[in-house]
């Protein structure tokens, strides 16, 4: 059953299942979804202090200890880029997933702004194979299956079936 490829991702990482079923149906749950990678963006672990030369943004003092003005540093762009720099590393390990297992869908989950990112980055691949479902959600830090009952909850996925059923 390699129907499925889900990714859920965040702004620190992003892990990747496909939806299994099990080798003995009657003694195990079934289907299931099982990793199949995982990639994580460095500099969300870099501290802040070690990516600008100032950990706090905003303000500054004027010269001779003169009062202190606020500025731009435009910190939240270098972010951004970080995170769309990051989303086209999803896309592309997505994209050698899809070529490795031919899923007939992909399910994409993720907060809305990441899910805006990697939309954009998406659409550079042809979609004619497969289909694409993207449910803005940060699922990033739940177990396997907590992200399988909720994706079967939105009816996304099938559920899981006990043992011998």
């Amino acid at each position: 059953m390699n129907d499925y490829l889900v990714v859920v991702s965040s702004g620190g990482h992003s892990r990747f299942f496909a939806l299994e079923s099990a080798e003995f149906p009657e003694l195990e749950t079934s289907p299931r979804l099982v990793e199949c990678g995982k990639i994580v963006n460095p500099q969300k672990d870099v501290p802040g202090k070690e990516l600008y030369s100032d950990s706090k943004t905003g303000r500054g003092k004027a010269p001779g200890g003169g009062p202190s003005h606020g500025y731009d540093d435009h910190r939240s762009q270098h972010e951004e880029e970080f995170d769309r720099r990051f989303a086209k590393r999803i896309v592309d390990e997505t994209k050698r997933l899809m070529e490795e297992r031919k899923p007939r869908r992909v399910i994409m989950v993720a907060p809305a702004q990441m899910l805006g990112l990697l939309r954009q980055s998406m659409s550079a691949i042809q979609k004619s194979d497969f289909k694409v479902k993207e449910l803005p959600k940060d699922m990033s830090k739940f177990s396997p299956e907590q992200i399988h009952k909720n994706l079967a909850k939105e009816r996304i996925l099938p559920p899981r079936k006990r043992p011998g059923t």
